[in-house]
């Protein structure tokens, strides 16, 4: 299957009550392994690929040359989108030139009047294309990029401005954060979900900075209008742990141990286990 605008996807999972997962990818490990996990979960899935990120993987063509070639060789069959997460304007362009299925333009830090006018004009560069457009209002807490954000809420009057561009879908802050949450942190504000679910009404949501969110709120999000939920570091936590337990218990230097395909494995295999678990919570299993 051909990569596919994240559109379909999520209105079935609006309309649902179920959300799908953007598992943001660093390597060609991590591409593999939530494909893989899709696939046998017959679920669909987003793959979410920061600037940085990008950069990392030596460029946008890189990453959508890899992620095309893997769905071909892996006989990949569920609803797959590829899309640029936290996209600067710039970036925007660059990933449409690219081939990348699904855009993410983040002008929360913009004026709304900017973030409004450029929105709109990717609104209708992505529509003669085909593809899935993402616009932020409120930017969201923790650090992307270098970019620290504190994790504003976003005002429901300006969510409303930037649904009646036709976007796809709409990323609005509600307290969440990306990495991790601190022991002190007060919660969803789901007074702003509802309010802001008021405004928009059928746009489906996203709620970014899934890593660490009790199930119980992200439940009652999606409850909500939540059809879209981002997790990246949960992915490389895990990834990371299981790694430094195999160098811990001396497996790298155990026969070919140091072999990056078996120096890799348990991170991958983790990564695989993390995905499924977050694709049991928002209920995406057997969706595709």
């Amino acid at each position: 299957m051909a990569l596919v605008s994240a559109k379909e996807m999520l209105e079935k999972a609006r309309d649902g009550k179920y959300a799908v997962g953007q598992f943001n990818i660093n390597n060609l490990e991590w591409a593999k392994s939530v494909l893989q996990t899709a696939e046998e979960l017959k679920s669909p899935v987003i793959l979410g690929v920061s600037e940085g990120a990008g950069k990392y993987m030596t460029g946008f063509k890189t990453v959508a040359a890899m992620v095309k070639a893997m769905i071909d060789e892996m006989h990949i069959t569920v609803p797959v989108a590829l899309h640029l997460d936290h996209g600067t304007y710039e970036g925007c362009y660059k990933c449409i030139e690219a081939g990348f299925s699904s855009i993410m333009f983040d002008g929360s830090h913009f004026p709304i009047e900017e973030n409004i006018a450029k929105t709109k004009e990717l609104v209708e560069v992505c529509k003669k294309k085909g593809l899935s457009l993402e616009a932020e209002v409120g930017s969201i807490g923790g650090e992307e990029d270098g970019v620290v954000g504190l994790g504003e809420c976003a005002d429901p009057d300006e969510c409303k401005k930037i649904a009646d561009l036709k976007v796809t879908i709409l990323a609005a802050g509600i307290g969440n954060i990306h990495g991790k949450y601190p022991a002190n942190w007060p919660g969803l504000r789901f007074d702003i979900l509802a309010a802001i679910k008021a405004k928009t009404g059928d746009m489906p949501l996203v709620l970014h900075g899934g890593t660490g969110i009790p199930t119980d709120m992200i439940k009652k999000a999606i409850s909500l209008g939540v059809a879209k939920i981002n997790v990246n570091t949960e992915c490389q936590l895990a990834f990371q742990a299981a790694t430094r337990k195999y160098i811990e218990e001396g497996k790298d230097l155990v026969g070919k141990g140091f072999d990056p395909r078996k120096l890799l494995a348990p991170g991958t295999e983790a990564i695989k286990n993390t995905v499924k678990e977050k694709m049991e919570i928002f209920g995406s299993i057997g969706k595709a």
